[in-house]
């Protein structure tokens, strides 16, 4: 399975911008919009995607899904968070101590491989009836769009996010460093909140700062989950024009809405359930692509890790058995 982010590029392309067509009941023109749909798959499958994901543009306006947090200075279960800072440099050091963790798994041929304890379940949702064209919603554009998903999306195995593999040593961001620990500072931080449970456990959420074009390890968004990366060269590569402006001013992928929320386990110092919930708007205006002209369009794709992953789920995905 390639990473999210080709997920992204296939429905970017194939739903917002080739999904447009279904607008024009023209037979011919329906066609033309399978072909482009196609061909964006055929990027995909055959790799060809990689060659032309290229740099980010700058932030968009987007509407915000993220909850409103208010961090109040105390002693949570003991641990004394005075500040933002103290949240952050706290959260660094409970996900350090539970991605350092690893344990041998059974593979699918009896062998014993060596991956992440710490292991999460991945789902991919597109949020209903975010996806418009021209402003618009089209119900047939909708009723196709989660079948496309999930035919393309299935959902794998890694270490919690941002991860790009459940074996540490391959888990590693596009410069080629690490992302076996936790790079969050406080100024990735808009808001954030920490209750106690009165059982021993502490739950932080912490919201992110927006982002446009967030790349994995590499911003406030990528700080907490697996970020899609450029996707706007990959659009320009398979021949998507623009009827005005650049790729940069058309072509917005707006991470904002999304959130952090783990349950820490104080006396051991580790985090002990842990949900990633990553809100991705994609905006894409004055595009032409084919016979279709100046077409503008829009959705919100749902990106969710939850930690701990069960024995079934491992298995169903990866055939792993934990020993």
């Amino acid at each position: 399975m390639k990473p999210v982010k080709i997920i992204a590029l296939v429905l970017v392309i194939a739903i917002v911008v080739g999904c447009a067509g279904f607008g024009i009941i023209k037979h011919e023109e329906v066609s033309y919009v399978m072909a482009a749909m196609n061909k964006a798959i055929s990027t995909i499958k055959d790799g060809t995607w990689e060659d032309i994901i290229k740099g980010s543009g700058e932030d968009s306006e987007a509407e915000s899904e993220a909850p409103q947090l208010t961090f109040t200075p105390n002693d949570y279960a003991g641990v004394s968070l005075q500040s933002v800072e103290d949240v952050v440099n706290y959260y660094n050091t409970v996900y350090n101590a539970t991605k350092a963790e690893t344990a041998n798994y059974t593979t699918e041929d009896g062998g014993t491989a060596v991956f992440y304890k710490a292991l999460v379940e991945e789902s991919l949702t597109l949020k209903p009836d975010s996806l418009l064209v021209d402003g618009t919603a089209n119900s047939l554009i909708n009723g196709a769009a989660p079948g496309l998903l999930s035919k393309i999306f299935q959902s794998n195995v890694n270490g919690l996010p941002p991860c790009a593999n459940r074996d540490p040593n391959q888990d590693i961001d596009e410069t080629g460093a690490s992302l076996m620990t936790s790079r969050v500072t406080p100024e990735d931080v808009l808001s954030c909140e920490v209750v106690d449970n009165g059982d021993g456990t502490i739950t932080i959420t912490i919201v992110p700062q927006t982002v446009n074009m967030s790349h994995k390890g590499m911003d406030a968004q990528g700080h907490f989950f697996n970020a899609l990366g450029a996707i706007d060269g990959a659009i320009e590569g398979i021949g998507v024009k623009w009827a005005e402006g650049t790729t940069a001013d058309n072509c917005k992928v707006i991470y904002e809405g999304g959130y952090a929320k783990v349950k820490v386990d104080v006396a051991s110092g580790k985090i002990v359930e842990g949900d990633y919930h990553m809100v991705v708007n994609v905006n894409i205006s004055h595009a032409n692509l084919l016979i279709l002209s100046n077409k503008s369009a829009s959705l919100t794709i749902y990106y969710d890790n939850k930690f701990p992953a069960s024995d079934e789920y491992i298995m169903e995905r990866r055939q792993l058995v934990r020993q």
